[in-house]
């Protein structure tokens, strides 16, 4: 006997793909501002807010699969809004750092972008914006593990 799928309204897949499109939706509107895209805004996110990193610390950081990063970063640098420069210690390993043209652009839309935060917790409150954030960080891959 084949079990019940539930209702496509409360499939947790369908559900966060929604509420993904509803929150990416004012995010692209701002980034189509910037000429970069969303996987470019969370890598400059990242590097912002934690510094250089290795390019598996700055994929796991970004969500980003690794071989997208290299295709991701070799743009990014070709537009002059990361560095990329070989590790002293391990000359494998390459650092991936935010260029003072990337931290431009992070500067210039961090109100833009801590306003459209402020509209998910006003339409959430903040309990309920934080409550969000610690359920769906039990749902992370890294955790799971």
């Amino acid at each position: 006997m084949t079990k019940k799928l539930p209702p496509t309204n409360r499939s947790l897949p369908i559900a966060l793909i929604r509420a993904r499109e509803g929150v990416m939706q004012p995010i692209r509107d701002m980034l189509a501002e910037t000429g970069i895209t969303e996987q470019q805004w969370r890598v400059l996110r990242v590097l912002a807010e934690h510094g250089p990193q290795d390019a598996s610390t700055l994929a796991r950081g970004a969500s980003l699969l690794f071989p997208s990063l290299t295709r991701i970063t070799q743009s990014m640098n070709s537009k002059g809004l990361i560095t990329q420069t070989r590790d002293a210690q391990d000359r494998r390993r390459q650092m991936i750092a935010i260029s003072p043209k990337g931290q431009k652009i992070i500067d210039d839309y961090a109100g833009q972008a801590v306003q459209i935060v402020a509209g998910f917790k006003a339409a959430l409150g903040d309990a309920q914006y934080e409550q969000l954030l610690d359920l769906l960080a039990l749902l992370d891959p890294g955790r799971l593990d």
